[in-house]
Parts: structure tokens; C-alpha cells; sequence
């Protein structure tokens, strides 16, 4: 039997919310199969496999990866911040105005 980490076992809440879908009869066996030949039920196999791609999906849209070339421009970037631009000095008055005005 192969290893198998329940990623919704550790959280410490009560299970009241719930969770349904339509899938087609293929892709159910399926999921029997595998949970069977894991020996867990299909909810713990379906909820923590989703789980587990959804902690994943998360971190890769919190985090920014650079190449070592675009991390020195970024650096250097903060490191010398360029002069604002009159259109930019522009904007920042408008927005002044529209705060201040609440428009």
C-alpha cells in the first residue's frame, strides 16, 4: 500500500460545511479505486487530494520566482528609484484632487 497524508486530518474545526459535485462515472471509479487502493474513504481521498492542489495553486499565486537577471533590475530598481515623470507628477495631483473632493 502506498503512503497517504490526509492534509485536512491536522485541521482542528468541526466538518459542517459541504461540498457538491456532478462528475462523470469514469472519473468516480476512479476515484473509488484509488482511495480503495490507499485504503481511506473517497470524501478523505477526494478532500485532501483538492487540498492539497489547492495549498499549492495558493503559494504559486502569493509568491513572485525571478531570474537572477530580473532580480538585480528589481534590486537596482529600489536601490535608484527613478525621477517621477510629469505625466506621473499629473496623476498624483488628479488623485489629489478627487480625494479631497471625494470624486
Amino acid at each position: 500500500m502506498f503512503k497517504f497524508r490526509d492534509w485536512a486530518a491536522d485541521i482542528e474545526e468541526p466538518k459542517t460545511a459541504r461540498m457538491e459535485q456532478r462528475t462523470k462515472p469514469h472519473v468516480k471509479a476512479q476515484l473509488q479505486q484509488a482511495a480503495a487502493l490507499l485504503g481511506v474513504d473517497e470524501t478523505t481521498f477526494v478532500t485532501s487530494a483538492a487540498l492539497e492542489r489547492a495549498r499549492v495553486t495558493i503559494e504559486n499565486h502569493e509568491r513572485t520566482v525571478l531570474s537572477a537577471e530580473a532580480r538585480v533590475v528589481v534590486l537596482s530598481a529600489l536601490d535608484n528609484p527613478a525621477e517621477p515623470t510629469d505625466e506621473l507628477r499629473d496623476a498624483m495631483a488628479l488623485r489629489r484632487e478627487r480625494v479631497a473632493h471625494g470624486g
